[in-house]
């Protein structure tokens, strides 16, 4: 594991600008939530751009590897694209990863979007570029996400200060204090990456994990191979999002207490992240405060510029 180099921030969107629509992972399944998602963005005052073929489907996958890697290269070097947002995820991902051009990345600094799947790249492009790029709501997603959470992608993306963020219904499992950098991620695409060239740096992180469709039994093998690993002992906060259809939440709050029990760092959950209606936007990579007293996440420094 590389340590992560110096944050580089993404200039923020205003009104009128266009944000670049990629599907880097799985086809899309419903033509309607992509409509949606395309008239929220123009309603937010945004000019939507993709290729004419980004409906296109190679098995479980959105085209060959050749083509999406084409479609994020095209768009990125774009000058006129000034965000980057994904379709959806699925699968697909991790096997671009060897032939993505980090360097056009580094000299081209855009705000990349997206979650679930989209872990891979977006921890990937942090650890190589140190991009601050974004876990959050992406285009066929956005039409299920809750008001708040639309508003909040809205404010990300156009660099109103959000200082902290702070959540109802917020469950304190272990209370304290802590500091470090924040790493929203997928937990099966996280430990995919694990003994790769892209595996992120763990020293002192605040973790959030999220997931979706995963047995009990499957989550419990996850988190337990974080731990067997050695990863957990370097994070300095965990927070658990939504576990959608993946069994009883409070069984996988208190297998993550089990296997940190001997940690005093702070352990949250029922946080507004993941596959449900609510999705925050987070910054991957971003200097983040855990207030446990509060139950508040707050941001030293700006997250886009």
């Amino acid at each position: 594991m590389n340590a992560t180099p110096e944050p580089i921030l993404a200039t923020s969107l205003k009104k009128g600008d266009t944000i670049g629509i990629i599907a880097p992972a799985g086809p899309v399944r419903n033509e309607n939530d992509f409509r949606a998602g395309l008239q929220i963005l123009i309603e937010m005052g945004f000019n939507p751009r993709y290729r004419s073929d980004i409906l296109r489907q190679h098995g479980y996958l959105a085209g060959t590897d050749q083509e999406r890697l084409a479609e994020i290269h095209e768009l990125w070097r774009d000058p006129e694209v000034k965000a980057i947002l994904a379709v959806r995820g699925g699968y697909g991902c991790l096997r671009l990863l060897p032939d993505l051009d980090f360097n056009l990345i580094r000299q081209q600094p855009k705000m990349l979007i997206g979650f679930s799947d989209l872990t891979a790249l977006l921890l990937a492009i942090q650890q190589r570029t140190g991009l601050i790029t974004f876990h959050g709501p992406m285009l066929t997603t956005l039409p299920r996400n809750d008001r708040g959470s639309q508003e909040a992608f809205f404010n990300q993306l156009t660099g109103q200060p959000r200082p902290e963020i702070k959540i109802k219904n917020l469950e304190i499992l272990k209370g304290g204090q802590a500091k470090g950098r924040l790493l929203p991620a997928n937990l099966t695409s996280l430990v995919h990456l694990l003994g790769t060239p892209f595996e992120p740096d763990w020293r002192d992180i605040i973790l959030v994990l999220e997931d979706i469709g995963e047995a009990p039994y499957r989550i419990d093998r996850l988190l337990t191979h974080l731990w067997t690993a050695g990863r957990l002992e370097q994070i300095a906060g965990l927070i658990l999002g939504d576990f959608d259809q993946c069994g009883e939440q409070e069984a996988i709050w208190e297998r993550a207490l089990a296997l940190l029990a001997h940690r005093s760092i702070p352990i949250w959950a029922n946080f507004p992240c993941g596959h449900g209606s609510r999705n925050q936007i987070l910054p991957v990579g971003a200097k983040a405060q855990m207030d446990s007293s509060s139950g508040r996440i707050l941001f030293p420094q700006p997250c886009n510029q």
